[in-house]
């Protein structure tokens, strides 16, 4: 069965890049290109594809309002997010709105093939890093909105997984960053948190909701 699929991003290289990479796979043909989320609904009711390739980031109506309404309008059609963006914030609202994948642009040919055949499928195809973030926030509770010390999101993901047990070199893979960057972010919470060593930094977490 041929996947019928709509591609939409803003950047042209990468747009018509997507385009010709997926003209060379034999079971999907791209019925239709957009360039901001307008045009991909647009798209979607003039050609009515099995998936459509998603953009976060775009002009106008961005990836995730694009999502909601093409999950109201169009159930049928599977949402698969590609994008650069891996913060929780960016997975989280994307699956919210109706995501059924998402991938980063590092995914390479056969990663994009599987996930569309998966998402027409009926499956959820998730790129490896936003699976990672996934379990973490599952693991740990998404970060709250309002944030003691003036922590920042990315200072509590680190103190969470410090509490979570990981290792700075763990704590470096998981979120993809160098270690030098995770004993900043780590010097950072001690000082706004007044803790002078791990076991104090995770006592903190937990008081604070930051942990289980």
């Amino acid at each position: 069965m041929t996947i019928r699929v709509v591609v939409a991003d803003d950047q042209t290289v990468v747009r018509e890049g997507l385009v010709a990479l997926l003209g060379l796979v034999p079971d999907i043909d791209v019925v239709g290109e957009a360039a901001d989320g307008c045009a991909a609904l647009a798209a979607v009711a003039r050609h009515q594809p099995d998936v459509v390739l998603l953009d976060l980031r775009m002009p106008g109506m961005d990836g995730i309002a694009t999502t909601a309404r093409l999950a109201a309008d169009h159930p049928a059609t599977a949402v698969v997010i590609l994008t650069g963006y891996t913060d929780d914030a960016s997975v989280l609202d994307a699956l919210a709105a109706g995501a059924r994948g998402y991938l980063t642009k590092s995914a390479g040919r056969a990663e994009i093939r599987e996930a569309i055949n998966a998402a027409a499928a009926g499956l959820a195809p998730l790129d490896p890093a936003v699976q990672a973030r996934l379990v973490t926030a599952a693991r740990v509770g998404r970060v709250p909105a309002e944030l003691p010390n003036e922590l920042t999101p990315r200072e509590a993901e680190v103190l969470a997984l410090i509490a979570a047990g990981l290792t700075n070199q763990a704590i470096a893979i998981r979120l993809r960053i160098e270690s030098s960057t995770v004993k900043s972010h780590i010097n950072r919470i001690f000082s706004k948190t007044g803790a002078s060593d791990r076991a104090a930094a995770i006592s903190y977490a937990r008081r604070c909701g930051l942990a289980p």
